[in-house]
C-alpha cells in the first residue's frame, strides 16, 4: 500500500448534512492597498534582501530568500510550491547568484516571538502565493481543486552545494511539496528538476547548486514500513533502538527538519521488534508513550553524536492536526472534514482536537535538554488546528486513482483529514521555518523585543 493512503484513526462522527454556502469576507478584510505585505512580512522581505548580500551565505537559504523577495514585491503572485528532494548529481559549478548591493540591514522578529500564536484572517490580494495549475511539481493528492473541489477559500488564508532535507512522513512531504512550489518560480526554465530515488525525492535548484529534498522515515527510526511506496498500515513494527540505516543519509544536510506523529495514532501500543529477533515476526506490543520515548532517545543520541551545530541546523515539527471529529468544533452532523469551507474562527480558547499532548511535550523537553546540538522547535499545532478547511478531503487521490463516485458517497471512510490541499496551510509553515532560517543565518542581532 502506498504511503499516500495512510488510514486516520477511527472517528464516530455521524452522517453529514450540508453545510450553508460560506459568508463573503468582510469588504474591510479584502481592500488592501497595493503592495502592502501581510503579517510583517515587509520586514521578512527587509532580512531577505539583506540575506543576499551576506559574504558567506548559503545557496539554500540565498534561493529561498530571492524567492521571498520577487513573490513580495509581485503583490505575492506567480509563487509556487516546494516538492521532494533526492542525492544525484548535485554540484553545479555555473551558479549564478542574484546581485543585490545596496541593501538595508538585516531585521528580524526576535527568537521569543511566538510566529504560531495569532487569528487567521482571510486576504485574497497577496494569497495564495501561488497558483496550483501553475506548480506542475505538486502530486496529485493535494491538488484539491483539479481533483474537484467547488471552493478554494482555503488559498485566502494566511497567519554553494548546500542541502536542506525534510526527514518524517508524508505531512513532512506536503510541507516539502509546498516549498518546492514557493521556489521553484524564481528558476530558470531548464535548471531545475526532481529526482525520485528510494527514500529520496530530490528538487534540484541548479542555479544555486542547492537541494530541497525529502527523505522517507515515517518513525524516524528502522520500520517495517521504510518503503516508502510499499507498506502495511495494520502491521507496523518499529526498531526504536535502530536508526544507522535511515540517519547515514542526514549527515552533512545544511537545514534538516523533522517530524513523527500521525503514524503513532492508530492504536495505543505499539508493535515493537526483539532486540535479537531473526524477523518482523518476533515482537512485542509496548504503549505507544514508552515507544516513543525510546525513539527519540535513540534520535537524540545520534544527533548529538553525528551532528556538526557549526554546520547544521536542525529543526522539529510539531503536530499537524487531523480533522475527524467534527463535534469538537460544533458540528455534530457533519462527517470529519467534509464540506468544511472555514476556518474555526472562535478564538477564545483552544480547540480540543485529542492530540496525544504527553507526546508534543516529550519532544520539546528532548529539544529543550539538547546539550551540544540545538533543536527548534516549530510550533505549528494550533494554528494548525482551527483550519478544519484545508484538507484535502474527498477531493484527493487514493491507490493512485481519483475517489469514484462511489467512494466519495462514503466520505467517513475515504475522506482524508490529514493531508492538506496545496497551496495552503503548510505555505504559511514554510513560512515560518523561513524567518526561524533567517534568524539563524543572520550576521546582524535580531530585533529588541517591542
Amino acid at each position: 500500500m502506498s504511503n499516500s493512503d495512510q488510514s486516520p484513526p477511527s472517528s464516530s462522527s455521524s452522517s453529514s448534512t450540508t453545510s450553508p454556502p460560506p459568508p463573503p469576507p468582510p469588504a474591510s478584510s479584502l481592500a488592501k492597498p497595493p503592495r502592502q505585505l501581510p503579517l510583517g512580512l515587509d520586514s521578512l522581505a527587509s532580512s531577505a534582501r539583506s540575506l543576499l548580500t551576506a559574504p558567506r551565505r548559503s545557496p539554500v537559504t540565498t534561493l529561498v530568500a530571492a524567492f521571498f523577495l520577487l513573490a513580495l514585491f509581485m503583490y505575492g503572485e506567480d509563487v509556487r510550491t516546494l516538492a521532494e528532494l533526492s542525492i544525484d548529481d548535485y554540484l553545479y559549478p555555473d551558479a549564478e547568484f542574484y546581485n543585490v548591493s545596496g541593501l538595508p540591514p538585516l531585521l528580524l522578529p526576535p527568537p521569543t516571538c511566538e510566529l504560531s500564536r495569532g487569528h487567521w484572517v482571510f486576504d485574497n490580494t497577496s494569497v495564495p502565493a501561488y497558483r496550483e495549475k501553475e506548480c506542475t511539481f505538486l502530486t496529485k493528492q493535494v491538488t484539491c481543486l483539479a481533483n474537484g473541489r467547488p471552493d478554494d477559500l482555503w488559498q485566502g488564508w494566511r497567519v554553494a552545494g548546500k542541502r536542506l532535507m525534510f526527514v518524517g512522513d508524508s505531512l513532512n512531504r506536503n510541507q516539502w511539496e509546498s516549498l518546492v512550489c514557493l521556489v521553484q518560480p524564481i528558476l530558470s526554465e531548464g535548471r531545475k528538476k526532481i529526482v525520485k530515488r528510494g527514500s529520496f525525492r530530490i528538487f534540484y535548484a541548479k542555479e544555486y547548486r542547492a537541494t530541497l529534498e525529502f527523505y522517507w522515515a515515517p518513525f524516524l527510526v528502522e520500520s517495517n514500513s521504510d518503503n516508502p511506496n510499499f507498506h502495511s498500515i495494520d502491521t507496523r513494527i518499529i526498531r526504536p533502538d535502530r536508526i544507522e540505516a535511515h540517519a547515514k543519509n542526514w549527515k552533512g544536510v545544511d537545514y534538516l527538519i523533522f517530524n513523527t506523529y500521525i503514524w503513532w495514532m492508530n492504536t495505543a501500543d505499539m508493535k515493537v521488534r526483539r532486540p535479537d529477533s531473526r524477523d518482523w515476526s518476533e515482537h512485542d506490543e509496548v504503549p505507544r508513550i514508552e515507544v516513543y520515548g525510546r525513539v527519540f532517545k535513540t534520535w537524540s543520541d545520534w544527533l548529538e553524536q553525528n551532528v556538526d551545530p557549526a554546520k547544521t541546523s536542525v529543526f522539529f515539527m510539531t503536530i499537524s492536526p487531523l480533522h475527524n471529529s467534527p463535534e469538537m468544533w460544533g458540528n455534530p452532523n457533519g462527517v470529519r472534514c467534509v464540506k468544511e469551507t472555514l476556518p474555526v474562527l472562535n478564538y477564545t480558547e483552544p480547540l480540543d482536537l485529542n492530540h496525544d499532548m504527553r507526546m508534543y511535550d516529550l519532544v520539546a523537553n528532548v529539544a529543550k535538554n539538547m546539550k551540544r546540538v540545538p533543536v527548534t522547535l516549530i510550533d505549528i499545532t494550533r494554528m494548525s488546528d482551527y483550519r478544519k478547511d484545508a484538507h484535502t478531503g474527498l477531493y484527493t487521490f487514493r491507490q493512485g486513482k481519483l475517489l469514484t463516485p462511489k467512494q466519495k458517497a462514503e466520505p467517513k471512510k475515504y475522506s482524508d483529514c490529514i493531508h492538506w490541499c496545496l497551496p495552503g496551510v503548510p505555505d504559511v509553515w514554510n513560512q515560518i521555518l523561513y524567518t526561524r532560517i533567517l534568524s539563524k543565518s543572520s550576521p546582524h542581532p535580531s530585533l529588541p523585543p517591542q
